[in-house]
Order: structure tokens, then C-alpha cells, then sequence
């Protein structure tokens, strides 16, 4: 079946090991691009994708931020889940002793209570510097505005983590999404949404394309229903053994450009 929409992860899946686009990868996206639209699809910021479509020439298509809890088209928000400042709040006050970094994040926007380790460590991986303000002046102002946060990132020590892990689920279990993408984070979520369902949205909105016409590329756990859910689910080799054993297909790691191999091979 002709592939009509390509949709990407980004971390551990599109970069190279420095953490960059290679060339090959740009090549092999500016090849097909004019007639089969590729969407990056990430736990990420806009602006932390942004740069990354400029690279690829692809700035025009809508991105998926937050995974899928913020769908932007034309630089504009054409869907928004965010989780509400009374359970940020919650949180907030579990970690008055501030044992771990808390970041909080509304569309563009990414508030750090201070520039420290965990903070400057995201800084550097995503190429986007924070605005330090109290988590107490977020969640007022949220509340002021009806917003809230599109995702949460709890960042710290493996214990401390644990406890903010038990704290989440047990309070919030269903209301959130929590994701241990390593032992020192925790990635937030409304749990009403996801990549899927995302990709669901702008396939039905935007392009009017079936999902079985859709090849998507992912590496962990958050990746898993769109792969199974579209037509060929391509995972790359360092994937986690979960989201391997759906793949329809494994290509080359992410350091190796497994995603562009894949598009070579199969995308005239």
C-alpha cells in the first residue's frame, strides 16, 4: 500500500547521537515532502520542534506537541488538553521541600523554579532556555487565565521520583498519564490523550486520510498505540522490547538514521 502521511518521533528516534538531524535524514525528508506530508509527533515544546521542521523544510505542516496534547497548525492550536492547576497545585505542595525539579509547560511556555541542574540538562537537549518563576505564580495565573498545563516533567533523584510516581497514581491515576521515560523522570500527561489520538484528529480534520495509509516511526513505550493503530508501525533497533515486539517493522537504530534507511527503501 502507498504510504500518503509519514508521522515521526523525534528523541531516540529521528536524531543522531548528537543529538541533532543528519544530513541523510534532511535529504531523505526534503525528497519526499512535496507530496507526502511528514509530521513530527513529540512529548516535546513547539518551539523545541520548530527549529528541527525548519532544518527539514516541512515549517508549513501542523506538529503534535505534548504528546498529542497540543495539535498546532499554521502556527496556531487547533486542539488542547492540559491538566487543570488544581491538581498542578496538589503536586506543588506534595514537593514543598522541593526534593525534585518540577517543570511546568502551557503551550510555548516552560516555567523551572530555578535554573538547576535538571533544567539547564533540558535547556541543552531541546535548545530552549526556560522563564524561572515560582510554580505558586504559574498555578495562580493559570487559574486567573482558565489554563493549565500541557505537561508536567517531574525530573530528580530515583527515590524521590518513586515517591512522586506513588503520589501521582494514587491521587491522579485517573485523571493522568504518567510516563517513567527514565528512573529520574516522569512525564505528565492528561490521560485522555496521546499520540493516537492526535494523529486520529488531523487525520480526520486536516488531510482526509485514512489512518491505514499513515506509516509512523517511534522508539518507546508512548509510541506504541500509533504504531499498532496505522499502517506499517516502524520501530527503530534501539526501541524498547515492548514497542519492538508490535512493530510491523524495525529499521536501523535512531543513530544510524533509521528512519531515513526506511523512507530510502520504501518511499519513491
Amino acid at each position: 500500500m502507498p504510504y500518503r502521511i509519514v508521522f515521526s518521533d523525534i528523541d531516540g528516534t529521528l536524531l543522531n547521537s548528537e543529538r541533532e538531524l543528519s544530513e541523510f535524514t534532511i535529504s531523505e525528508i526534503k525528497r519526499i515532502k512535496e507530496t507526502i506530508p511528514v509530521i513530527l509527533i513529540s512529548s516535546r515544546m513547539p518551539s523545541a520542534m520548530i527549529h528541527l521542521q525548519q532544518e527539514l523544510d516541512i515549517a508549513t505542516e501542523p506538529i503534535i506537541c505534548y504528546n498529542g496534547g497540543l495539535i498546532m497548525v499554521d502556527q496556531k492550536p487547533i486542539h488542547s488538553t492540559f491538566i487543570s492547576p488544581d491538581i498542578v497545585e496538589k503536586l506543588n505542595d506534595f514537593n514543598r521541600e522541593r526534593k525534585f525539579h518540577i517543570s511546568l509547560y502551557h503551550n510555548d511556555d516552560w516555567y523551572v523554579p530555578e535554573m538547576d541542574f535538571w533544567a539547564n540538562r533540558e535547556a541543552n537537549n531541546t535548545k530552549v532556555t526556560p522563564t524561572v518563576k515560582p510554580a505558586k505564580s504559574v498555578i495562580q495565573e493559570w487559574k486567573d487565565h482558565n489554563k493549565g498545563a500541557h505537561k508536567i516533567m517531574c525530573m530528580g533523584e530515583e527515590a524521590y521520583i518513586d515517591q512522586a510516581y506513588s503520589f501521582l497514581e494514587q491521587t491522579f491515576g485517573d485523571i493522568l498519564h504518567l510516563y517513567r521515560s527514565k528512573p529520574t523522570y516522569i512525564e505528565i500527561a492528561h490521560k485522555s490523550i496521546s499520540k493516537l489520538t492526535a494523529i486520529e484528529i488531523l487525520l480526520k480534520t486536516h488531510y482526509n486520510i485514512p489512518i491505514s495509509h499513515a506509516v509512523a516511526f517511534g522508539d518507546n513505550y508512548n509510541d506504541i498505540a500509533m504504531l499498532t493503530a496505522v499502517g506499517t508501525g516502524v520501530a527503530v533497533a534501539n526501541a524498547k522490547p515492548e514497542t519492538l515486539k508490535i512493530a510491523d517493522v524495525i529499521t536501523l537504530s535512531g543513530k544510524e538514521d533509521g528512519v531515513a534507511t526506511f523512507i530510502k527503501k520504501n518511499i519513491q
